[in-house]
Formats: C-alpha cells, structure tokens, sequence
C-alpha cells in the first residue's frame, strides 16, 4: 500500500515563500511521476506542476510558471514544492500525487494520478 503525506502549508502572507513536502509510505515510488495539484473553495482540482522519474523533466501551469518549483528526492522518498511571490490566489489545498504513466502530453490531467496524499491548506492573506 501506498500513502502520501504532504505537510509545510500554512497562512502566510502574499509575497513569502513556502515549501511543501510530499513523503511516501509504502512501495517505491521512483518510477512514477509525481505532481501536485491544487482545489480552492467551489473550483475544480487544478494541475500545478509535474516532475519525471528521474527529474529531468518539468512541466508547470502558466499561473505559477516562475514561481513554483518542482523538485524530488528519490533517495528520501519526497518530493518538494517551492512556492515563491505566494499570491492571494495561489489559496489552496494542495495535493501530491503520483502517475504510472509515462510523460506525455496530459501529464497535467488529474485522471492520470492513481495516488494521493490527503493534502496541505495553504492560505495567502493580501
């Protein structure tokens, strides 16, 4: 069995940083993509960015591209999420998640992840 748990989110103030991490449980996950997503209050969950198995690859939304960066470890089972110039609208629960499937195009689709943490509140004030 698989379990993702994600923690550093917070209340913060627009313009900080933040770090969320995603460590796994369970079986190996080196070989699966991982992403995060993200759900804010009445919207639909969004992609936020992706990374390939081995790192080399990532892919971010528009709305964080310059801001966000996506990194893992596989050695510690994590993978990383570093929020810079946080805006109001960046106010989430943030979600990891982990993709069998090889990088490809719909990389951002959430129906491509079979694995999920439970999630992070990040909320930025104005």
């Amino acid at each position: 069995q698989v379990q993702l748990v994600e923690s550093g989110g917070g209340l913060v103030e627009a313009g900080v940083s933040l770090r969320l991490s995603c460590v796994r449980s369970g079986r190996t996950l080196s070989r699966y993509i991982r992403g995060w997503f993200r759900q804010a209050p009445g919207k639909e969950r969004e992609f936020v960015a992706a990374i390939s198995r081995s790192g080399g690859m990532t892919y971010y939304a528009d709305s964080v591209k310059g801001r966000f960066t996506i990194s893992r470890d596989n050695a510690r089972n994590t993978v990383y999420l570093q929020m810079n110039s946080l805006k109001p609208e960046d106010t989430a629960v943030y979600y990891c998640a982990a993709s069998p499937l090889g990088w490809s195009d719909s990389t951002y689709v959430v129906g491509e992840y079979n694995y999920w943490g439970q999630g992070t509140q990040v909320t930025v004030s104005s």
